[in-house]
């Protein structure tokens, strides 16, 4: 029947383009998304240029409007319910003045077929046939980034030979150009001298396994980010750290290539030869399509578990890594050059230097100098690393797609680059400690890092806007860093050398704040490159996993919401939701905490009134960021109080303020959280008070209190005999001086087990900072009374606080003297072993140098155990309580992001957040902590004494549920 109406009856018929039908967003889906309405089968174009076509029932899937180069449309099944005017979908596709009874036939033959109406099938809350187009390009940038760079240098170079002239590039890029392929070349020697053994070297068996192409790639780009982020030197990166990188990365792209190179097609002479029997070709072209399939099936889990099973290679281990990595620096050094643009004679010949050389440096430490290599760039070089950011090949990008799921230690994150759950950074009990634990057991660690991995992300492209005009018009405004250097003062024209040494001073100092702009500065490009990068995607994840103590973090190390307040400001959630009243009132609040400056410090109704006290402000600051009076420029957190103000702006100025849609995160953060756990661990009533876990009129301010008992202790000291009390002086002198921000950091770092030296130059900075005491003698003096009377009166505030740190540093002390290292499990089932042991040296000669590698020994540094215990103890709660507080708002259907004690959601989402947090925080501290970890201790050491465990005060849990400012 369809193929007799081909010719008569679809020249008639009227196909609904989408300006016919209310077609809502979500069932718009075109042939990329891979979601079909029909098989379509052409025979021919009929006279009307339509073409003709057939549709097989069977094959009918969820849809939209699917367009072809005829201009005409095929609406799907799915999209007919919102169609205007019709009453049933044959109606919809076909409405014509003038219709033929074949032509009605066709369309009750269609109304009877067309049966069930699909939705679109979602993965997550992304549309199928959308999800598999970002999961492929996802892919794409895991597996290909270093060779589509080889790629398009390979390019650059051809097209540059064949038009016989340089191709008008960015500085930086003309470099790598240039040093491309001289590199390459070298590499490719050096390959094929291995194969032929004609130089037998410890490297050999690892270098030619990636094409010369991609190792001169991932050369070149690796030690220049690493020369960006200034590891290891100011003014270089130390050649063991750029080995170590470099090797692994080679290593790291060599698996993931290396499954589908050992199983290519074997050529048919060697399949001729196996095919009498299952030979291993033919096993392996089995394997291979397979792979193949599953691949285009999208079902990752399957190919990464076949391709580690048929993975032999053992792993190259770190002597191996450092050796390629060394030889391919060795390389670059050797090919690498630079020409100097200006300062020669056009008669003389051109200034041509090494890009790169390799130095010896000396460190002085406790136990004597020494010495190490390191790799420094030419000065132009150097100049061009700050625009290098936006060329460069950065891996472990945000993911376009959710990240896969966590399920092991190395199974989650990311689809093909190596992720593992815990930055251990070499250290092995922990790393067996964590891959022995039963599945059952950590699974909500799983659960909590896959909550925070599925949090979508998008680019500010206001902010991102206005970024770039300070930027480019050379930084220097909100908090953003010079782009221009210092000059160097003059060299005066004198003998004395007190004047000359007076200058050399100033030098040294100019150049210390130049080498600080320019690390600044290429921080910077890196996190405005990503930026950039993103900003047009609808939205992106970030994969989370833990630091050895229970942290989260995201893995992608540049833009993301653990940053500056440049970061803070460029993003914010993808989804939006409507304030409502709540949220409304929340964005007032948030307005006012970022623009801080003590206004923080109010009651939320004076946070509210503040900021509808300074609309004009906000408006302007919305409609004139650069133009107008800036008041944003003043908050403490530019860049984030700017965005707040174009959507604060947007709701007001809005018929239906609350109605209005908010992507920014409302951030709720604890008070002085480590004292927080310290109280609650305690049952502190004074502690308690002081850090708001009891409700008050205001915020509680722990560091103004701190400094109000500092203050009465000195006003004693002051009113003493000065011959009797050499302090009482210092007391006078300091009087004046003492307020919340002298003791700030004290009070931070006390938690983290602050000691009085600590103490001390954390003052002494602050005092010097004031400059009303030149004598550094004297201010030493100052410094170090400073420090014992704020440490004194820290221990009267907190004392449930600091006799919990003392327990539990002389559990500590107990457990490493037996040359153990201190081990708990976490409340959701996390085992953390600290990792402070005794370093060995391992001599590695390579190309370069020999270099030193360290690892670990048998030895616990005892000291290390004792001291880091209670810190670390700490943090491993608030990272519980922050994983905890994760799950229970994905349950409530909350977007939430956590940066240890600051937790975000959306505005209209803060109050049920607010009680969710408070009633987590309850239920931890409601188990008996401190006698669980005691017992387990004794149960691990039953031979050991511990210490009894400190005594506890009565503080009422059930406050915290009551106190508006606990997280505020």
């Amino acid at each position: 029947m369809w193929r007799s109406l081909g010719h008569k009856s679809l020249k008639k018929i009227k196909f609904l383009s989408s300006d016919s039908c209310s077609i809502s967003h979500k069932s718009l889906v075109g042939f990329h998304d891979s979601l079909i309405f029909g098989k379509i089968r052409s025979f021919g174009d009929s006279p009307c240029g339509v073409s003709r076509f057939w549709l097989d029932q069977a094959s009918y899937q969820t849809g939209g409007v699917h367009r072809f180069c005829s201009g005409h449309s095929i609406i799907n099944a799915g999209s007919f319910g919102n169609c205007r005017g019709f009453d049933s979908a044959a109606e919809a596709v076909v409405s014509t003045e003038d219709e033929s009874d074949e032509v009605q036939e066709l369309i009750n033959q269609m109304a009877r077929e067309i049966k069930v109406v699909k939705q679109p099938k979602l993965v997550g809350e992304i549309a199928q046939g959308k999800y598999y187009i970002l999961r492929r390009r996802q892919i794409k940038m895991e597996t290909e980034a270093w060779q589509e760079a080889a790629k398009e240098y390979q390019e650059l170079v051809e097209d540059m030979c064949e038009q016989k002239l340089a191709p008008n590039l960015p500085y930086m890029k003309s470099l790598f150009l240039g040093w491309f392929e001289p590199l390459k070349n070298a590499i490719a020697a050096d390959q094929e001298s291995c194969v032929e053994g004609r130089h037998k070297t410890a490297y050999g068996p690892y270098f030619d396994q990636l094409p010369a192409t991609m190792m001169a790639v991932i050369t070149m780009h690796k030690l220049m980010g690493l020369l960006m982020t200034g590891v290891g030197s100011n003014s270089g990166c130390k050649v063991v750290h750029a080995a170590c990188q470099i090797g692994e990365a080679v290593e790291h792209e060599v698996r993931i290539q290396n499954f589908l190179d050992k199983t290519k097609k074997k050529s048919a002479l060697t399949k001729d030869l196996d095919k009498e029997s299952d030979s291993p070709t033919e096993q392996q072209e089995k394997l291979r399509k397979k792979v193949t399939n599953l691949m285009k099936k999208q079902r990752l889990h399957q190919v990464r578990s076949i391709v580690k099973e048929h993975d032999h290679g053992k792993p190259w281990g770190q002597e191996a890594q450092v050796k390629v990595g060394s030889r391919l620096i060795q390389l670059l050094m050797e090919t690498a050059y630079i020409q100097s643009p200006a300062d020669h004679s056009e008669d003389g010949p051109p200034d041509i230097r090494p890009a790169f050389v390799h130095n010896l440096k000396t460190v002085d430490t406790r136990k004597g100098s020494r010495r190490y290599g390191v790799i420094e760039c030419d000065p132009l070089v150097r100049k061009g690393l700050e625009k290098t950011a936006r060329h460069m090949v950065i891996p472990y990008m945000p993911m376009l797609v959710p990240p896969t799921n966590w399920t092991g230690y190395d199974k989650g994150a990311y689809l093909f680059l190596p992720s593992y759950i815990m930055r251990t950074h070499g250290a092995k009990q922990q790393r067996e400690a964590v891959k022995r634990v039963p599945k059952k057991q950590i699974e909500p660690i799983f659960e909590a890092l896959n909550t925070l991995g599925n949090t979508k992300w998008r680019v500010n492209k206001k902010i991102l806007d206005i970024v770039d005009r300070i930027w480019a018009s050379g930084g220097r405004v909100a908090d953003l860093v010079d782009r221009d250097d210092v000059d160097l003062p003059e060299e005066p024209d004198t003998e004395d050398e007190a004047e000359t040494r007076k200058w050399r001073w100033k030098v040294k100092g100019v150049k210390k704040v130049n080498s600080e702009r320019h690390s600044q500065r290429c921080d910077i490009e890196l996190k405005l490159a990503v930026s950039r990068k993103m900003k047009d995607e609808e939205g992106f994840y970030y994969p989370h996993n833990l630091d050895f103590r229970g942290r989260a973090y995201p893995m992608h190390p540049y833009l993301n919401h653990l940053g500056s307040d440049l970061c803070r400001g460029i993003l914010e959630f993808a989804e939006g939701r409507p304030l409502g009243e709540s949220g409304l009132r929340w964005l007032k609040i948030h307005l006012a905490n970022l623009y801080a400056g003590g206004v923080d410090k109010f009651s939320y109704e004076g946070r509210v009134a503040f900021t509808e006290k300074h609309l004009d402000d906000i408006f302007d600051s919305a409609d004139r960021p650069l133009d107008g009076k800036r008041w944003w420029l003043k908050a403490e957190d530019p860049f984030q109080c700017l965005a707040t103000c174009i959507n604060l702006s947007e709701a007001l100025r809005s018929s239906s303020p609350e109605s209005t849609l908010s992507y920014i995160p409302i951030h709720q953060d604890g008070s002085c959280n480590g004292l927080q756990h310290y109280a609650a661990l305690g049952r502190d009533k004074l502690g308690a008070a002081a850090v708001n876990l009891v409700a008050g009129e205001k915020p509680a301010d722990v560091y103004s209190g701190i400094a109000n008992r500092v203050l009465d202790i000195m006003r004693r000291d002051a009113a003493k005999d000065p011959a009797s009390n050499p302090n009482v002086l210092r007391a006078r002198l300091l009087i004046n001086q003492v307020d919340r921000k002298l003791v700030k950091q004290t009070v931070m770092t006390s938690v983290y087990g602050v000691t009085y030296i600590g103490a001390r130059d954390q003052i002494k900075r602050r005092l010097k900072e004031r400059g009303l005491i030149e004598d550094d003698n004297e201010l030493f003096a100052a410094a170090c009374y400073a420090a014992k009377t704020t440490l004194t009166a820290l221990g009267e505030m907190f004392e449930a606080a600091r006799s919990i740190m003392s327990w539990l540093g002389d559990c500590a002390k107990v457990i490493s003297m037996e040359n153990q290292p201190v081990r708990w499990i976490t409340p959701l089932g996390l085992p953390v072993v600290q990792p402070y042991r005794k370093l060995g040296r391992h001599l590695i000669k390579t190309s370069l140098q020999v270099l030193t590698l360290q690892r670990e020994t048998d030895k616990v540094l005892a000291r290390r155990q004792r001291t880091a215990f209670p810190p670390n103890f700490v943090h491993s709660l608030d990272g519980t309580h922050m994983m905890m507080t994760a799950i229970a708002c994905k349950e409530a259907g909350l977007n939430f992001a956590g940066v240890h004690d600051s937790y975000w959601t959306h505005a209209c989402d803060v109050d049920k957040m607010n009680i969710i947090l408070r009633e987590k925080f309850v239920e931890l501290y409601e188990a008996p902590i401190l006698e669980n970890l005691r017992d387990s201790f004794q149960k691990t050491f039953p031979e050991l004494n511990f210490p009894p465990l400190p005594e506890r005060g009565d503080f009422d849990l059930k406050e915290v549920l009551k106190s508006p400012y606990f997280f505020n």
